[in-house]
C-alpha cells in the first residue's frame, strides 16, 4: 500500500504538466529573454549640454525595458511563431512533469518521515521537507533546464533552422563538458527559499481551510467538491504569489549563469555585477510574465494534486 501511495504521489503531478507546458511556453520564452543579458538595461546617453568651461553628457540610468506584449510582438515579427515554442521539446519529453513528480514525491516522503520525529505538520516539518524537495528536483533536472534555457535564448530570423535539444546538449558537452550542464544550479539552490515560503504559506492556508470545514462537519477531510477545489486553488495562488515575489531574483541570476559564453561566474558575482551595472530593478525583469505563467499553473496543479491524492487514498 505504501508503494501504491508513493506511485500516486509520483504520478499525480503529471496530469496537468504537459498541457501547462504547451500553453505557457510562449510566456516562458518571453520571460527568459527579458531575464537575459541580451536585453540588459544599458544607460541611455542624452545629447551633450554645453556649460561654461565644460561639456556635460546626461545619462538616464534606467531606460525602459521591453514589455511582455512588446517583446512577444517582436519575436513574432522577427523570428516567427516557432520561436515562441523554443525549448518545448524538453518539457514535452517529460521533464516538467517529472520535475514536479520528483518535487512532490520528495516533499511527501520527507514530510512523512519528519512527522514521526518532529511535531507533526509543524512549520519546521514543512520547511525542511520543502527544502529537501527543492534541492532534489533542482539537482536532478538542472541539465535539462540548462538546455531549455539555451534554446530559448537562441534568436533566429524567420526561415533559419534552429538547433534542437539534442544538438544543443551535444554543443554544451563539447564546449563545456559535463560541468557545463550544472551552470546555474547554485541559483536553483538559492531558489529553495521560494519552495519553503510557498509550502509553508500553502500548508497554513490549507489548514485554515480544513479547520473551517471541520467547523461545519467534523467528519469532513477535504472531499473533492467544487468549493474545496477552488479553495485549494486560492491557497496555492496566494502562497505562490508571495513566494515568487520574494525569491524572484534567483530566477534572473540563474538565467544569466546559464547563458553561453557568459561573463557571469557565480551567484554572488552575478548579483553584484547586475546591481552595479543595471540597478536593483534588473533583478525583477520578467516578473510579470513569470507571474502570469506560474500562478494559474501552480493553482491548478496544487488543487488537482490534492484532489487526486484524496481520491487515490480513498480507493486504497
Amino acid at each position: 500500500m505504501a508503494q501504491r501511495s508513493f506511485l500516486n504521489v509520483l504520478l499525480c503531478p503529471r496530469c496537468g504538466g504537459t498541457a501547462g507546458a504547451i500553453l505557457t511556453c510562449p510566456l516562458e520564452v518571453v520571460k527568459t529573454r527579458l531575464q537575459s543579458s541580451q536585453l540588459a538595461l544599458r544607460p541611455l546617453c542624452l545629447p551633450e549640454i554645453q556649460l561654461p568651461g565644460m561639456s556635460v553628457r546626461l545619462v538616464n540610468p534606467t531606460p525602459p525595458s521591453p514589455g511582455v506584449l512588446q517583446l512577444l510582438r517582436a519575436i513574432l515579427e522577427k523570428e516567427g511563431v516557432q520561436s515562441l515554442f523554443r525549448g518545448l521539446g524538453p518539457n514535452l519529453a517529460g521533464v516538467a512533469p517529472s520535475r514536479r513528480a520528483i518535487y512532490f514525491a520528495a516533499y511527501s516522503g520527507v514530510k512523512e518521515r519528519l512527522n514521526t520525529v518532529l511535531v507533526p505538520e509543524s512549520k519546521k516539518v514543512h520547511m525542511l521537507a520543502a527544502a529537501c524537495a527543492g534541492i532534489s528536483s533542482a539537482t536532478l533536472t538542472n541539465p535539462i533546464w540548462l538546455v531549455k534555457t539555451r534554446m530559448q535564448l537562441q534568436a533566429r530570423v524567420k526561415g533559419e533552422t534552429a538547433s534542437n535539444a539534442l544538438q544543443c546538449a551535444m554543443h554544451v558537452y563539447r564546449t563545456e563538458g559535463l560541468r557545463g550542464f550544472y551552470r546555474g544550479v547554485t541559483a536553483s539552490y538559492a531558489g529553495v527559499s521560494e519552495t519553503i515560503i510557498h509550502f509553508v504559506i500553502y500548508e497554513a492556508l490549507k489548514q485554515e481551510l480544513r479547520n473551517s470545514q471541520h467547523s461545519h462537519s467534523p467528519a469532513l477531510t477535504l472531499p473533492p467538491n467544487n468549493h474545496d477545489f477552488f479553495g485549494l486553488m486560492g491557497a496555492a495562488a496566494v502562497s505562490k504569489t508571495c513566494a515568487t515575489c520574494i525569491a524572484y531574483p534567483h530566477e534572473v541570476i540563474r538565467t544569466r549563469l546559464r547563458e553561453e559564453g557568459s561573463r557571469y561566474r557565480s551567484f554572488t558575482q552575478t548579483l553584484q555585477l547586475m546591481v552595479r551595472e543595471e540597478g536593483p530593478l534588473a533583478l525583477y525583469r520578467g516578473l510579470l510574465a513569470h507571474l502570469i505563467r506560474q500562478i494559474p499553473n501552480a493553482a491548478i496543479m496544487m488543487a488537482t494534486y490534492e484532489v487526486i491524492v484524496h481520491l487515490a487514498s480513498s480507493t486504497l
